[in-house]
């Protein structure tokens, strides 16, 4: 059978191969259903049979389907799909049928030149704006990259492969010395290089990579061999883009540099603060810094960062200067005496105001106008509520999952109980939502333990495997799970599995007809053989050799039917 007419769940024809991935291949495909173009990805046959990539691959679908926003390539079916290797025996392979996206990619794109500055700053934004919805939805993509980010012919940006990232990251741990690893390698973060924990600013910090590049065409690091480029991307610092394309302005450079900073504390911290500070250096605005150290050797040296500004023609023109270029005093001695006059002044307005403070009583400063955070850490938000309200601030609830706090009691607030703040202030009230939610994985003709394995790695608790016959699946295969497959859980639930024994029971087919006695063999995977008896007449099966039950697999079984 052709790609063109192969069908997958009766539903999906396989036509062209648009992309190849390291664990996957993409083709364009219809949904003869619905009438469709869609977007179909197979796993390489040859991990196929690695249960482990199966389950990655499940749960690459899972993910990618929780999220439905303009920005974020959509997901809507997954399944396995029977196929028969050259030798004969038939494997599973796993597909998930998403949208088609007819545009390019942003590879592609860049490797036709540096885009222009306002149209890289359009491009990111959207990536960001897809960042912004994942990390609400506690989902890191973990490989940020030119080759998962395409542009729609109208100009729409969409962002790609949520949840497959994992999957490169928990078989490519180490940085190999391959063409395949180095691509991905110049979009590492610091933290990624290093081996450490990841969260939703290694994104940012990918992104603006490719905001680099997109500036001037190629990465900030480059190198022969991965560990070469996750090494330069531990310890070196990456130039500013206007010195390899002028037309970055200098507010754009201090966004990139910003966005790349080696510390992830030192970078920014949520997908909103990069996108609002990228869409105002885009404007030609300059983006307003929260917080800067007073020792920073980096620090804004008269408005103007010297790592931010490279090739700045209004910074290199201060610094540049020559004495005599500098504005001269026109008056030849200071007023030494006014100068004096006022410092004696200020000295004795403060030291009257300082007496005044200290003898007043200290009721009168604070009465009316602070009170205290009530402590209501443990309680129900519902009854915390009244206690707040009393005291003239305004509660703002925040769920958050906990593994230690029970559902519905109270974690924390901010400030914290005790501290005095001023009446009609907001007090964030931190409630338990529980365990994290999450879904039982399928498990479904799996080998024992690496159904054990995905329970553990979705952190779900294994209970106990019961055995259970079928005649189809092979002794030590999981035939279903309780909770089943796709059931809404939380972290720490138990799953138990039920395994095939390799036995079947075989029921007694005396007294029927010998064609319903065979199907009825048959369903069964059994191949039952037939004696025909003379000496009787009707059809009906007078016998069998086999019956009862906990009976292997596949057992020989004959029958003796009436033939007269």
């Amino acid at each position: 059978m052709t790609e063109g007419t192969r069908l997958l769940a009766g539903r999906y024809q396989v036509g062209a191969l648009i992309g190849r991935g390291g664990m996957s291949d993409v083709h364009v495909g219809t949904d003869t259903r619905l009438g469709r173009r869609v977007a179909i990805k197979l796993l390489k046959p040859a991990l196929a049979t690695d249960p482990k990539f199966r389950v990655l691959f499940r749960e690459e679908a899972q993910k990618a389907a929780r999220m439905a926003h303009p920005t974020i390539v959509r997901v809507f079916d997954a399944g396995e799909e029977t196929v028969t290797e050259p030798n004969g025996l038939e494997t599973q392979v796993p597909f998930i049928i998403m949208e088609f996206v007819d545009g390019r990619l942003l590879k592609d794109i860049i490797a036709d030149g540096p885009l222009e500055p306002k149209e890289a700053v359009r491009i990111i934004s959207g990536v960001l704006t897809a960042l912004e919805y994942s990390h609400r939805a506690l989902l890191v993509h973990r490989d940020i990259k030119p080759g998962n980010v395409m542009v729609t012919q109208n100009g729409q940006v969409k962002v790609m492969d949520f949840g497959i990232a994992r999957a490169v990251s928990d078989n490519s741990a180490t940085v190999a010395d391959t063409s395949a690893v180095l691509g991905t390698a110049q979009y590492f973060s610091p933290e990624q290089a290093r081996g450490e924990t990841v969260d939703a600013r290694t994104d940012l910090y990918s992104a603006g990579v490719v905001l680099f590049e997109l500036l001037t065409g190629r990465p900030p690091f480059r190198g022969d061999r991965a560990a070469a480029v996750a090494y330069q991307h531990i310890s070196e610092a990456a130039v500013a883009p206007s010195t390899l394309n002028p037309r970055v302005s200098p507010a754009l450079d201090a966004v990139v540099l910003h966005a790349l900073a080696k510390d992830k504390f030192d970078r920014f911290q949520t997908a909103a603060e990069f996108r609002q500070d990228l869409e105002a250096a885009g404007a030609g605005e300059v983006p307003i810094r929260k917080s800067l150290a007073a020792n920073d050797f980096n620090a804004t040296l008269f408005g103007a960062n010297p790592n931010t500004t490279a090739r700045s023609e209004a910074t290199m023109r201060q610094l540049a200067a020559q004495d005599g270029d500098r504005p001269v005093r026109t008056q030849t001695r200071p007023p030494v005496a006014w100068i004096w006059v006022g410092i004696t002044a200020i000295a004795v307005i403060l030291i009257a105001v300082v007496f005044w403070v200290v003898n007043l009583p200290p009721a009168s400063i604070s009465q009316g106008l602070s009170v205290k955070v009530p402590a209501v850490v443990g309680e129900k938000y519902d009854t915390a509520v009244p206690k707040l309200t009393d005291a003239k601030l305004v509660p703002s609830r925040i769920d958050e999952a906990s593994t230690t706090v029970p559902q519905g009691q109270i974690i924390s607030t901010d400030p914290t109980a005790g501290t005095k703040v001023s009446k009609g202030q907001e007090v964030k009230i931190y409630v338990s939502a529980g365990k994290n939610p999450t879904t039982v994985p399928s498990l479904n003709n799996l080998a024992e333990e690496a159904a054990k394995a995905a329970i553990k790695d979705r952190k779900l608790v294994y209970g106990k495997s019961s055995p259970e016959h079928s005649p189809t699946i092979p002794a030590g295969t999981v035939v279903r799970s309780e909770p089943a497959a796709n059931t809404a859980a939380r972290e720490g639930d138990t799953v138990n599995l039920f395994v095939s024994d390799g036995l079947i029971n075989i029921p007694s087919v005396i007294g029927q007809d010998v064609a319903a006695a065979i199907g009825q063999l048959v369903a069964l995977q059994l191949n039952p053989s037939t004696q025909p008896n003379a000496g009787c007449t009707g059809g009906k099966v007078t016998g069998q050799s086999v019956t009862g039950d906990n009976q292997p697999q596949h057992s020989p079984i004959s029958i003796t039917y009436c033939s007269g």
